[in-house]
């Protein structure tokens, strides 16, 4: 089975996040899936299938379970057709049927996702002294991704959260993962964010592009603005645009490919 290891949301190698991109000739069952997913350790796996003409099945998984959606590696298997066919644009559909367009734009790669609204929730204390969080701005869930937001007020802060994973596993049930954010203190950059999500995949997410399905739109509602450049400041690090436009977020980033090769069925 052809298979690319691509960063996604960087221009440089061994930056970003790191996802494998497999091409199986015939269609494989959920277990194989996931024990790929697994032996390779990614934090996502993508398998892409042709449909018709440009248009793609696409399944993603994390070492541990089949995920819905995933930014990164959506955009790491689109640098890989756009390597290996003439096409300029294309569309993926994932196992819940959502369409995913996406297009060439100059040395970027754009990503059309639908967005997601957020609900009230109160944090509980034991999730907060698990992330090292004192002190929060707001605190919303994405029913649709199953995934807490806290929002604080330093990105410095941020940058510097030391969680005890195993405490924060503890602290919730039924959730994908925590994000963290804070509005930027760099000119370059307009939010700061980190994805916590040992329930469902990693301990931290090295870049996620995914979130920005409701990440966007609650800075939109914040900074009363639509267009926006986000930072994850992981250890890896790595960065996109997003553009809020009615209930699409347009998300661009950066790929590279570091290794072609063939995983042996």
């Amino acid at each position: 089975m052809k298979t690319y290891f691509v960063d996604s949301f960087t221009n440089e190698k061994f930056k970003g996040n790191p996802a494998a991109v497999c091409l199986p000739e015939t269609e494989l069952d959920a277990a194989t899936m996931q024990a790929i997913a697994t032996e390779i350790g990614f934090s996502e796996t993508a398998f892409i299938r042709p449909i018709t003409d440009n248009s793609y099945s696409i399944r993603f998984y994390s070492p541990k379970t089949e995920i819905p959606l995933c930014g990164h590696a959506t955009l790491a298997s689109s640098k890989i057709i756009f390597n290996t066919t003439s096409f300029e644009s294309i569309k993926f559909i994932n196992y819940e049927n959502v369409e995913l367009f996406i297009e060439k734009a100059g040395n970027k790669i754009k990503m059309q996702f639908p967005v997601y609204e957020t609900e009230e929730i109160e944090v509980p204390q034991n999730m907060l002294k698990a992330l090292g969080i004192a002190e929060i701005e707001d605190q919303r869930y994405s029913p649709n991704n199953k995934i807490i937001l806290i929002e604080i007020k330093s990105a410095p802060e941020l940058a510097n959260l030391k969680p005890d994973f195993t405490a924060l596993l503890n602290s919730h049930t039924g959730i994908s993962g925590v994000l963290v954010t804070a509005v930027s203190d760099h000119e370059n950059f307009d939010f700061h964010y980190r994805y916590f999500w040992p329930w469902a995949g990693t301990n931290e997410d090295p870049v996620t592009g995914g979130i920005q399905t409701f990440l966007t739109k609650y800075w939109a509602k914040k900074l009363n603005k639509t267009k926006f450049r986000a930072f994850q400041s992981s250890l890896r690090t790595g960065t996109m645009s997003t553009e809020l436009v009615d209930e699409k977020v347009f998300i661009l980033g950066e790929a590279v490919i570091v290794l072609e090769g063939e995983f042996v069925l």
